[in-house]
């Protein structure tokens, strides 16, 4: 959803090295809808075929969910050797301040009938364990049947909203059936991973969408040539081809556990956000091709990241949970020591990874490797005491039983957020719109603390409870 602000490179390059595989088939197309669909050349059913064979290719997928599934004419293999471990690049027309996140999805061709009807598998990007991300996540598009209309939407988070139309695009956004047969005349239901984001709508003229720390396409912008040569997702400075690179080793169950596959077949690329950038329109995920890694050990590179997850540019209570991630070759591990720097002397985090604010101001935050401290991430942010929303605003609420044992239920809420986090911090569960009254399983959580963290219309609360089996 870039307007007028991405144009095509036209480069000629003289192949000194086996030629680049890339995009070969596009098995299938399906937009949600959107300000370029139905219109040429990101939005036809066409626009999918221009990814076949380069990276100069035109698709938009739309608003959230709205996906393409492509092969190359090789399997593609799992090299650990290859730089950085990357095994294949996708490119977008992302820019630096601009990222309209995809989550891929690849899958191994198990029964060898050609067609992807095996088991998916999310290649875990850098937001994936986030309290914010959905995994589990649809949306029904509703059609106006009418041209220049807002697309009504809901979804199963009980949210609604619109693709909202604007002067620029007036065609109608859902797409036609007569392009799109798998999409029905109505209304249409397309799911998977969501994550938020970061958009910064503060200046109407120049909104920006920050790009996440990696596993995500449409995220990074374009480097040079050779293509097959990647860039190291772990750094944030563009070295090498740009564009996003993914190893097959980042690849997740449905349970979200790390699954090991030697090669795979089939990739599909998802719109992973439901944002509106104002004037801009929709956040609309676009792929101008891909391609597979050349396999070479001599490229040297960082392979640790340390992340935490997006904070709110106005922080208005007196503590926050902030959940801190490290990560080596990109997989999540518990292994490496962080540490915590805050801008504000009277402001401290404790062993939880619990914030807590005693004045207003503006506050950098940078976790970083104990061992390595050039490997860190900063966010800034605005603590607004002044306005503050105390967290008493929560009414009095009851945990039980106490200790809990096989169940946990929490009286006096309801329609809330909640996480729970064990001893050392990590995020052990979420739960969305928790119901007054419904027992939460935690028989297979180990004796000990937890922090119990409680979230309703931007308000937090976190409280300790104790499992005792």
């Amino acid at each position: 959803m870039k307007r007028i602000i991405f144009s095509f490179l036209v480069i000629c390059v003289l192949w000194t090295a086996a030629k680049a595989q890339y995009i070969s088939n596009v098995v299938e197309y399906v937009p949600a809808p959107g300000q370029y669909i139905n219109t040429a050349p990101w939005g036809i059913p066409a626009s999918a075929n221009s990814l076949i064979g380069g990276i100069e290719g035109n698709l938009n997928l739309g608003a959230f969910g709205g996906y393409v599934i492509f092969t190359f004419e090789n399997p593609v293999q799992n090299y650990p050797d290859n730089p950085f471990g990357i095994d294949f690049t996708i490119f977008s027309n992302a820019l630096p301040d601009f990222s309209e996140a995809a989550v891929v999805y690849v899958m191994k061709d198990e029964n060898e009938n050609g067609i992807p009807d095996d088991n998916w598998y999310e290649l875990a990007g850098s937001d994936y364990f986030f309290e914010t991300s959905i995994h589990y996540y649809e949306v029904n598009y509703i059609n106006p049947e009418e041209a220049g209309a807002d697309i009504p939407w809901s979804d199963n988070q009980e949210n609604t909203g619109v693709i909202a139309a604007n002067s620029f695009h007036t065609q109608n956004y859902y797409p036609n059936q007569d392009s799109f047969p798998r999409v029905t005349p109505q209304n249409y239901i397309l799911g998977g991973s969501y994550i938020k984001g970061d958009i910064d709508k503060s200046n109407a003229a120049n909104v920006k969408s920050y790009r996440r720390a990696f596993g995500y396409a449409d995220n990074t912008p374009r480097g040079t040539a050779p293509w097959t040569v990647p860039d190291n997702p772990y750094t944030e400075s563009i070295e090498n081809s740009g564009g996003d690179g993914f190893d097959i080793s980042w690849a997740v169950d449905s349970d979200g556990n790390y699954f090991d596959l030697d090669e795979i077949h089939f990739i599909k690329v998802q719109n992973a956000m439901q944002n509106d950038a104002g004037w801009l329109g929709e956040l609309s995920t676009e792929i101008t091709g891909a391609c597979v890694v050349s396999p070479d050990n001599t490229i040297p590179g960082e392979t640790d990241l340390v992340w935490f997850e997006t904070l709110p540019d106005t922080i208005r209570t007196e503590t926050i949970q902030l959940n801190p991630l490290c990560f080596h070759m990109g997989r999540k591990t518990q292994t490496l020591a962080f540490d915590w720097d805050l801008s504000m002397q009277n402001a401290e985090i404790d062993v939880n990874n619990l914030m807590n604010l005693q004045t207003s101001g503006t506050l950098e935050i940078t976790i970083s490797l104990t061992d390595n401290p050039e490997i860190s991430h900063t966010q800034t942010v605005y603590v607004d005491l002044n306005n503050r929303i105390s967290t008493n605003s929560f009414p009095k609420i009851s945990i039980y039983p106490s200790p809990a044992q096989n169940y946990l239920q929490i009286d006096g809420i309801n329609n809330v957020d909640l996480r729970i986090f064990d001893g050392t911090g990590k995020s052990v569960m979420q739960m969305n719109h928790y119901q007054e009254n419904n027992r939460i399983d935690v028989s297979d959580f180990a004796n000990g603390l937890y922090l119990l963290t409680l979230s309703k219309a931007g308000v937090s609360k976190t409280v300790t409870f104790i499992i005792n089996q």
